[in-house]
């Protein structure tokens, strides 16, 4: 099992992608290399067999499979268009299903994409049924892993000075404002997490925030502090162009629920005492 998951931090999350909108996708020429398929031809035959078994359950082949078209070079200073497709997560786990099995790289493959698929549809079934007070506890919760995480990288790549760090991120997101204006804004008393007192949705931008810095540090192997800051003020920038560009609040105008995610930890406590003193 530990040889199955080493495998897949480090091949099929590493080759992982997300575009502007926050979904995820896979790259065929990118998938077919970590399946071992010399052959894109041999691949596309894979492909087109998941298809069949995406149509066959009743799903649109174009939301799994869309083609896409990529410039490469081909010595001599020429290129040409080859074709591609970006992949969800369920027409990966068709194509590892309709591959060949003797590979243990498609085997492993089929572990990963069957767990992760069903994974990802119960937390999406089980998110949905949760009270807003539930979503932030949730949304909380990950947003400590994350940022805990995204610590260790920004350590890798220099970073000394964490308040500047995570300022340079909110200020991308909130349109200037530091942790303090934030702070602030919310009425919140000295070093009372902003954290716990978001609502679900401005958590989860957060949370886009902070994971979308970790991958961007670590793919293109950021180094030095200066470098750092300014690609975690970036990618909050980017967040708010796209929550812009969709309509949405933005998070500064996003209400301050009434109670703390600690003050809300307190009155469970009590109750949960309450019930067992009766």
């Amino acid at each position: 099992m530990m040889e199955i998951e080493k495998y897949n931090e480090t091949i099929f999350e590493d080759i992982k992608h997300i575009d502007e909108y926050g979904n995820e996708y896979w790259l065929a020429r990118e998938l077919q290399n970590v399946l071992e398929y010399k052959k894109w031809d041999k691949f596309c035959n894979v492909i087109e067999n998941a298809k069949v078994a995406c149509e066959k359950s009743n799903c649109t082949i174009t939301d799994h499979f869309s083609q896409v078209g990529k410039m490469v070079n081909i010595g001599s200073k020429t290129s040409r268009s080859i074709i591609d497709y970006e992949l969800s997560r369920y027409a990966c786990y068709l194509i590892v299903q309709n591959a060949n099995p003797r590979k243990e790289s498609v085997a492993l493959g089929q572990t990963y994409f069957a767990v992760q698929t069903r994974r990802q549809e119960v937390t999406e079934i089980e998110y949905s049924m949760l009270t807003e007070d539930e979503k932030r506890f949730y949304q909380r919760n990950l947003t400590k892993k994350g940022n805990y995480s995204l610590n260790q990288v920004a350590k890798k790549a220099g970073v000394k000075n964490f308040d500047k760090f995570h300022n340079a991120g909110y200020k991308g997101l909130y349109n200037g404002e530091t942790a303090d204006d934030i702070a602030k804004r919310k009425g919140l008393r000295y070093r009372e997490e902003i954290l716990d007192n978001m609502g679900s949705e401005e958590l989860a931008a957060n949370l886009f925030r902070i994971s979308q810095t970790e991958a961007r540090l670590r793919k293109d192997n950021i180094q030095g502090e200066g470098k750092a800051n300014e690609t975690h003020y970036n990618i909050g920038k980017n967040i708010r162009e796209v929550i812009a560009k969709n309509g949405g609040t933005m998070p500064e105008y996003l209400p301050t629920p009434k109670k703390s995610l600690k003050e809300l930890e307190k009155e469970r406590k009590y109750q949960d005492k309450l019930i067992n003193l009766y």
